[in-house]
């Protein structure tokens, strides 16, 4: 079977660390890279539920539990009818070295199913999810394997799914999910994360104050980087969702940022009802905003979004940065136009490391039975990705002094995770 994602994940992996694996001593003998690239192992089951109406539904769910050396796995659930193995294990590699890069003490995974949350009551959603768990709590724990919230996992079904575990368990390891609501076990700034952490990245890169930004989509990862982006400075021109994008010249600021997300956290509307905000804002359906003049473009909507024309499109029109909000948004492709053409071009699995950041910060709040303040675990997530930049900075800078950040979090992350491989043979 053809697993195209999870081939380029590899792939653009592959590109940066085979040169240095052939000189390292001892991973060329132990198979390290072999190793990486096959899962410890894929739990693969059949979710049955009932929905509203006394039918039996029936959909597909995974783990991939892809490399622990540095950890207990680690990584998100995902619930939408694009699920499929080649995506999860797409991510689940990727997962293994954004969470080397934290500093953190996490392994790699992820899983999902192809169940789509849309458009379900809260009783359905609970007896897929309470459905779901049966299928996975023998497999995981927070010394084992700890999922988190992915794309159509929020507040909503972590809560089912952890009501379902304790019960099947008959314990209550509250460590064993994360992105918990903040009154039982979960994390300030867990929601803002991967947006927060995402322009903190990008700040160390480059001043943000007075630069023209554009961001795709309108989730939480867009939503979070919008407004960070806005407080540091800059003004944000766009925002989209599958049907089209919103431009707004002046810039979206902070009133018309929470007119979106009461439009698509609460409402679940169209961002074309933006126009009737602002009349000097334009909706353009059906098209993605990368045909926009800006200083930076962070794609923060969903795996492949932007591709060779797009690439060359913001080239043309002035973008000096790209940074990855969404998993791998960039072909391959795209990602060596960026490259070629002097673009300061910051990877997923640095970029948008902030979100398990928290995810690990939440872990250590459950372990010590303690609830850190917004301020601390903000100040934490800054220091994370000040480190993550430091490290592609590290590892990335070439004799002329140019800084070559994909190669730089590959090399980065790979140097940590192949130690530790090394040091626990074979495992």
């Amino acid at each position: 079977m053809r697993e195209p994602e999870f081939d380029q994940a590899v792939k653009e992996f592959l590109s940066s660390v085979s040169a240095v694996a052939k000189a390292v001593f001892g991973i060329a003998e132990n198979k390290i890279l072999e190793r990486l690239i096959e899962p410890d192992r894929v739990i693969q089951f059949r979710v049955t539920w009932v929905d509203d109406a006394g039918r039996v539904q029936i959909n597909r769910a995974w783990r991939v539990q892809f490399n622990a050396a540095l950890g207990p796995y680690k990584g998100g659930l995902r619930f939408h009818p694009t699920v499929n193995l080649s995506i999860l294990k797409f991510l689940g590699f990727e997962q293994i070295f954004k969470n080397a890069l934290t500093g953190l003490p996490l392994g790699g995974a992820k899983g999902g199913s192809d169940f789509d949350p849309k458009g379900k009551s809260d009783g359905e959603v609970m007896r897929f999810c309470q459905a779901f768990m049966q299928g996975l709590f023998r497999y995981i724990g927070s010394d084992r394997d700890v999922p988190a919230g992915d794309i159509g996992v929020g507040g909503r079904e972590i809560g089912y799914l952890l009501g379902e575990y304790k019960r099947l368990a008959d314990l209550h390891d509250s460590g064993v999910l994360t992105g918990k609501g903040l009154g039982w076990g979960g994390s300030e700034i867990r929601t803002e994360a991967t947006g927060y952490g995402l322009l903190y990245f990008v700040s160390e890169m480059l001043d943000l104050k007075g630069k023209r930004i554009l961001i795709s989509g309108s989730g939480n990862v867009a939503q979070y980087a919008a407004e960070k982006a806005i407080q540091m400075g800059a003004k944000v021109l766009t925002m989209s969702d599958s049907d089209g994008y919103i431009f707004d010249p002046d810039g979206i600021g902070k009133e018309e940022l929470e007119f979106i997300k009461v439009l698509k956290n609460e409402r679940r509307g169209r961002l074309s009802e933006y126009v009737s905000l602002d009349s000097k804002a334009k909706y353009v359906k059906g098209k993605k905003p990368w045909g926009e003049k800006a200083d930076i473009a962070l794609p923060c909507a969903t795996q492949n979004e932007i591709d060779l024309p797009d690439a060359k499109l913001l080239v043309k029109n002035g973008v000096k940065l790209v940074a990855e909000g969404a998993n791998m948004p960039c072909t391959l492709e795209a990602v060596d136009y960026f490259i070629k053409k002097g673009v300061l071009f910051a990877p997923a699995k640095a970029a948008n490391a902030g979100g398990v950041a928290v995810s690990g910060l939440e872990m250590s709040q459950n372990s010590e039975r303690s609830h850190w303040t917004r301020e601390q675990v903000d100040a934490d997530l800054k220091k994370i990705m000040k480190h993550i930049h430091a490290q592609c900075v590290e590892y990335g800078r070439d004799k002329n002094g140019k800084i070559n950040y994909v190669k730089g979090a590959n090399l980065a992350a790979f140097a940590r995770v192949s130690k530790a491989m090394l040091a626990q043979g074979l495992t």
